[in-house]
């Protein structure tokens, strides 16, 4: 299984690029594709059909107007996560065309695109064994960077 980040267009390439860095450090492949939902709908449609067959988790990178994470979701049974980039501009009020989806439509909203890949290996995990103790170990790594950081401060 494999993810699939879906941007709005090329403005959205800093942020999936995140995603794709933390997915490679847990070991998982992606592949980055442009389909604006407003744009040209018809093509993400065509992107979701191509790899639907072999089982993925999209993820959906759109800022602004966040149409395409509802489309993809409401094309699809496999999880959609949207991971919209967000700004100060509009006091951060453009996340809540992620937040808030018609009935039936249910992507899951991941701020951070670290955060992102992880509940995408988490997904993944379900599956595969390899990608389940990687996801074991990065927690596992988490929880020692703590410690140690607790150990550092005087007391």
């Amino acid at each position: 299984m494999k993810v699939v980040i879906i941007m709005g267009s090329k403005a959205d390439l800093d942020w999936s690029k995140k995603i794709v860095e933390a997915l490679k450090e847990l070991g998982i492949p992606s592949i980055l594709r442009i389909a604006s939902a407003h744009k040209v709908p018809l093509r993400c449609l065509e992107i979701i059909k191509e790899y639907e067959k072999e089982g993925a988790v999209f993820i959906t990178v759109a800022g602004r107007s966040n149409a395409l994470s509802g489309l993809i979701d409401a094309q699809t049974v496999w999880p959609v996560i949207a991971c919209p980039p967000y700004s100060e501009k509009f006091s951060g009020l453009d996340i809540l065309s992620s937040l808030r989806m018609p009935s039936g439509v249910s992507p899951m909203v991941v701020l951070e695109p670290e955060n992102a890949a992880l509940a995408a290996a988490k997904i993944i995990a379900l599956v595969d064994p390899e990608v389940r103790k990687k996801v074991e170990e990065f927690q596992e790594k988490m929880r020692q960077k703590l410690g140690e950081d607790d150990a550092s401060l005087p007391k």
